[in-house]
């Protein structure tokens, strides 16, 4: 497999902070030397485990219009362990390994067109041109329990949903697939995350069982940027994950 690497964040230094508190979801401030400065955190999902006061998080650093600094959190380590906090991270660590031809599972589509709307959804990726295209979506997953990766780490009522349209495009002769890019260096096996989200859980089985393909990668960070690893086999619940 061609070896698949980007940047942490692009065009854009890194500089090393730590966390002072999150007034809001979307906001930290944090320390930088001895300034404390504010910072955008795209995501959404539930950090509180890792974003506590003193986490060692890396910060990229933009200047706005009028030399202002703006700061984007793009990791926290947890240990020694880089873990990526920018959104848009996995779906360009796909769409290099895409355009690479790193994936041989789609190597054959030549067009790759980012950003569609089918049945009011956005999808990540439509492959090919015509009749014979493919939709492929792209999720992040952090959260690893005893070697587990486990997808979602909060409720996802808009992935069910996508999920269940790839099930019934499936059905008419659409060819679907899903990527999981697990940012853990630590995972074996990726299932989905019944007692946090049952619904998500049983759209995850509906899907594998229409033939939505559905893959998992270990993508593990580092400052100088995320490489697509191997492949990691999918489970359709925890209890089917074979006893070591």
């Amino acid at each position: 497999m061609t070896r698949v690497r980007i940047p942490l964040v692009s065009d854009a230094p890194i500089v090393l902070a730590t966390l002072v508190s999150r007034p809001t979801q979307l906001v930290i401030e944090a320390r930088i030397d001895h300034q404390v400065v504010l910072a955008h955190l795209a995501d959404r999902g539930s950090l509180d485990a890792w974003l506590v006061p003193g986490a060692p998080l890396l910060l990229a650093v933009r200047t706005a219009i009028g030399q202002k600094k703006v700061f984007h959190v793009a990791g926290v380590y947890v240990g020694d362990e880089l873990i990526a906090l920018d959104t848009l991270l996995p779906q360009r660590l796909i769409a290099a390994a895409l355009d690479t031809e790193a994936l041989p599972q789609f190597a054959r589509y030549t067009k790759i067109q980012p950003q569609v709307t089918v049945r009011m959804h956005r999808f990540d990726f439509r492959l090919g041109v015509g009749l014979a295209t493919c939709l492929l979506n792209v999720h992040p997953v952090r959260q690893v329990i005893d070697g587990i990766a486990q997808f979602p780490d909060t409720l996802a009522p808009q992935v069910v949903e996508q999920f269940d349209v790839l099930s019934e495009l499936v059905c008419y002769g659409q060819r679907a697939a899903v990527i999981f890019v697990v940012l853990r260096d630590t995972a074996q096996a990726l299932v989905p995350n019944e007692p946090v989200d049952c619904l998500f859980a049983r759209a995850f089985r509906r899907a594998i069982a229409s033939g939505v393909e559905i893959y998992a990668y270990c993508c593990p960070l580092a400052p100088e940027g995320m490489h697509l690893g191997g492949s990691l086999p999918v489970y359709g619940s925890l209890e089917s994950v074979p006893v070591q």
